[in-house]
């Protein structure tokens, strides 16, 4: 099974030039005008751009899982990322690469749009629920 999420946008042409040219995206299918559909990938993953309206939300939030969060961050910098802070000496993930608190390095980055993509290392999902069955008496 594969889940791949919607990302909503206004204008198509924007939003796929950001994603392949700032993050590293590749563009397999292209839509043409707006409202239309696109289809981005990045190495084995994939993403749908959609400027169809009910196609997502503005504003949503999309975790991409990286090894080198800082190697990653850099390479944006100098394609011309801007942050709202200081990228040298981050206080928020909107500025750059910060450890947090439950185990990750992360950096935030918001698309033409509004849409948050944050960008993380270290993520690991651990099973730490185990499930017990229960016998009928």
């Amino acid at each position: 099974m594969s889940i791949i999420p919607t990302v909503r946008c206004r204008r198509m042409e924007i939003s796929i030039t950001f994603y392949t040219k700032m993050l590293d995206f590749e563009c397999v299918e292209r839509g043409d005008g707006d409202p239309s559909f696109s289809v981005l990938m990045r190495k084995d993953d994939s993403l749908f751009l959609s400027s169809h309206r009910g196609d997502g939300t503005f504003g949503q939030a999309i975790a991409v899982l990286v090894d080198d969060v800082d190697g990653l961050f850099r390479k944006f910098r100098t394609r011309g990322l801007k942050t709202p802070g200081n990228p040298e000496a981050p206080e928020h993930v909107h500025e750059g690469p910060i450890d947090q608190s439950w185990g990750t390095r992360e950096f935030y980055v918001d698309d033409p749009d509004g849409n948050t993509l944050r960008f993380i290392q270290g993520f690991a999902v651990e099973p730490t629920v185990e499930i017990q069955r229960s016998e009928s008496i």
